[in-house]
């Protein structure tokens, strides 16, 4: 069961590596701009605040990589940034008025949750 539990872990931080990738390197590339649906100028305007906030799910993938690694509290670990990928996955949903950000960011972090208190 701790393979299924793995599984998901290693799938969010994935995710959020992507997430990463596209914000720190590619907000105003074309692959940047379809992404979130930004024009060319909006994307220049906030370039240093999509670099900061690629180096926040920076940590979330450094954090859940850790509890991975991590023997004897991955559980703990895995919680608490699954926790906090949920958690922005709301707020962003919230403030951004996107609701597919809640089904791309905060549900699989649910999910992995849910099979790591479940099992």
């Amino acid at each position: 069961m701790k393979a299924i539990q793995i599984a998901i872990v290693v799938f969010v931080a994935l995710e959020h590596f992507y997430f990463m990738i596209l914000e720190m390197f590619f907000w105003d590339k074309p692959l940047g701009l379809k992404t979130f649906g930004l024009t060319l100028e909006e994307a220049k305007i906030s370039k240093v605040l999509a670099k900061n906030q690629g180096l926040y799910n920076g940590f979330l993938v450094a954090g859940l990589f850790w509890a991975i690694i991590s023997e004897t509290q991955f559980k703990n670990i895995a919680a608490f940034f699954l926790c906090c990928v949920v958690i922005a996955g709301i707020y962003g949903a919230i403030t951004s008025k996107k609701i597919k950000l809640f089904y791309i960011q905060a549900v699989p972090a649910i999910a992995g949750l849910a099979i790591l208190f479940i099992f």
